[in-house]
């Protein structure tokens, strides 16, 4: 038997004893391009059940099956943070998706705004971003992705309690205190290349329920804001305090 070192996502339920059918991808890639064959095992999880240790039942050109063996970690979901951001290059926009996933998000939303340059996405596609990058980093959670829908709609239908934290480009440099704003649930939303407009950014201010913060003294791009606003939501409100 292989060392389980390959992590692969599924959507059928996962308890010892269960047995697991395999897409013809999965199958592709497990059998065709990491060589394994009936009798490998390798860690498996659906976002819902933990991670368990699997193994090979059956293995074809077209499929296959795995049988369930023992749970190896428990599940383990991330904080209730959404993360809003406006679509850029399609390289960057996988990268603040592959992060978002990686460092917490428990929903990502792209959002439209009036300087994105991007006006569609593929949805599918960022979905399976979300999911190998919870392959690789030992996550047991998948956020979902979104499909791409306008910023002024989105706020208009804004759930009752949830908080926004507003990464504002013009505040650089300025003090913030989230810490004194109370509540488990919570956004994040960065801006596209361009910022947010002077109509966006008096409609944001207004809103009692945005919160606007500076993330620091430099304007950055908006992958690099991505990442630096998750890491400090994570480190004074999520779950790396």
């Amino acid at each position: 038997m292989a060392d389980a070192k390959i992590r692969l996502y599924v959507e059928h339920p996962l308890g010892e004893g269960q047995t697991v059918p395999l897409s013809r991808d999965q199958a592709h890639y497990l059998f065709g391009v990491m060589r394994r064959g009936a009798g490998d095992a390798l860690l498996g999880f659906n976002g819902r059940d933990g991670e368990w240790l699997v193994t090979v039942q059956e293995a074809s050109k077209k499929g296959g099956v795995l049988r369930v063996e023992k749970q190896t970690a428990p599940q383990r979901n991330p904080p209730d943070l959404w993360v809003l951001f406006a679509p850029i290059k399609k390289a960057r926009t996988d990268f603040i998706v592959e992060k978002a996933a990686e460092m917490g998000a428990a929903r990502i939303l792209p959002v439209q705004t009036d300087f994105t340059n991007s006006e569609r996405i593929r949805q599918d596609r960022l979905q399976a971003h979300a999911i190998e990058a919870a392959e690789q980093c030992g996550g047991t959670y998948v956020p979902e992705v979104t499909d791409l829908q306008k910023l002024d709609r989105l706020l208009q239908d804004w759930p009752e309690r949830r908080q926004l934290m507003f990464c504002d480009e013009a505040l650089a440099g300025a003090a913030q205190n989230l810490g004194a704003v109370g509540g488990p649930a919570w956004a994040i939303l960065i801006g596209p290349e361009g910022g947010f407009s002077e109509a966006e950014r008096a409609r944001l201010h207004a809103l009692p329920f945005a919160h606007p913060v500076s993330l620091g003294p430099r304007i950055l791009r908006a992958d690099t804001a991505a990442v630096a606003a998750m890491t400090v939501w994570q480190m004074t409100l999520g779950d790396w305090r």
